[in-house]
């Protein structure tokens, strides 16, 4: 017999977490409907207000929330997993699990994931992406869980908020430091064994990131109360909204500079438009404050409804990512044998009304298989490898 959502929700799992996941999970297939339907109407990073329309400036801001919050939680959920098997010490139990999922999620992102995206084998092309920043995170956390809980607070902070002062740092081809340097921080191409690599996630905001997850997990502790954690989420979330208004403000750090547009709408959206590649301060101030107040709100004992299906998508993460993945990529090929191409050398819908119709019904379609998923996950915990996904 299938577990129910709300028994998903509560069988050692914390719904509002998974809530958010869920949530955040949606605002990425809205985005991934995007780079497969629109790839003719592409926007760059930081967006170019003058040239991006509303209709995509303002989805792709939604879509910002993903990574942050996706590696914001993994650290939180390294923290639970390792408080409730911390029989040989929680930092001994927490880095075997980070150690062994992190490496897992490199592996899973140069095979199964790239050739979901780029359908090449072998692959010309490796792409590493938000699941390879996860891993390679993972990896990194696995050491710094040995640090005094202040200690990796302040390193998480430190990373997140200082990593901006080495924008201006580059390194050249064949120069010792160009192939760390592009892992680390300076988004580019390398090359291996005749294959492409792009790293288009670099790496050091997100370990401070995922620190900075992995430290707060004594708020979602039992010595902790909802009422207790939800204050403490209410003013971390504030803080960081204050923060980046403070310092959008003040346009001297933290990102390239917003200008006034043509008109007020453009003015708002430069305000706005942040950088991802790699996250900038503001990018993670904004993200990070508005991730921080949804998992305010969803942590109530009286959860609404409308939550669970959200809490379920959010039990099943991995299995929604590849399956979503796939079925796009079939999606895409299916309508070029149909219709052809019809933009440039692409297939490309013409209305923007189809990127919020196809995300919507793709996301109805998609939730059973994720159910059925996430509901042997929690019945059969004796699968090892499942908790991976």
């Amino acid at each position: 017999m299938l577990s129910s959502p709300s028994s998903l929700a509560s069988a050692g799992r914390l719904q509002s977490v998974d809530a958010l996941r869920g949530l955040v999970m949606l605002f990425m297939l809205l985005d991934h409907v995007r780079e497969t339907f629109y790839l003719h109407l592409q926007v760059q990073d930081p967006m170019v207000v003058a040239d991006t329309p509303p209709g995509l400036f303002f989805p792709r801001m939604l879509a910002h929330l993903c990574a942050p919050v996706f590696v914001f939680l993994t650290g939180l959920g390294a923290y639970l997993y390792a408080s409730r098997h911390a029989e040989g010490g929680q930092a001994r139990a927490a880095s075997g699990f980070l150690w062994r999922r992190g490496l897992f999620l490199v592996l899973l992102e140069v095979t199964v994931v790239n050739f979901a995206w780029t359908f090449q084998f072998p692959p010309a092309k490796v792409f590493l992406q938000v699941i390879w920043a996860i891993g390679l995170s993972m990896l990194a956390l696995s050491v710094l869980v040995w640090l005094p809980r202040n200690a990796l607070l302040l390193l998480g902070l430190i990373l997140v908020a200082g990593h901006n002062l080495f924008d201006s740092l580059h390194f050249p081809v064949g120069h010792v430091m160009h192939v760390p340097w592009a892992i680390l921080h300076d988004r580019g191409w390398l090359e291996l064994a005749g294959v492409q690599l792009r790293t288009s996630y670099p790496l050091l905001p997100w370990i401070g990131v995922i620190a900075l997850g992995y430290g707060i997990g004594p708020w979602f502790s039992k010595a902790c109360d909802t009422a207790q954690r939800r204050r403490y989420l209410l003013i971390a979330g504030v803080s960081c909204l204050l923060g980046f208004a403070v310092l959008r403000m003040l346009n001297v750090y933290g990102d390239a500079p917003w200008m006034t547009g043509a008109n007020t709408l453009q003015t708002v959206m430069s305000w706005f438009n942040v950088t991802k590649y790699p996250p900038s301060l503001l990018f993670l101030l904004l993200t990070l404050g508005i991730g921080l107040l949804l998992l305010c709100a969803f942590e109530n004992a009286a959860s609404p409804n409308w939550l669970k299906p959200l809490a379920t998508l959010g039990a099943a993460p991995m299995f929604f990512y590849v399956l979503h993945l796939y079925v796009l990529k079939f999606m895409y090929l299916a309508a070029v044998t149909i219709w052809g191409v019809n933009q440039g050398q692409l297939f490309g819908l013409s209305s923007l009304l189809w990127l919020w119709a196809i995300s919507a019904l793709l996301a109805m379609a998609l939730y059973p298989a994720v159910r059925r998923f996430a509901a042997l996950k929690q019945r059969r915990r004796d699968i090892t490898w499942l908790k991976y996904l």
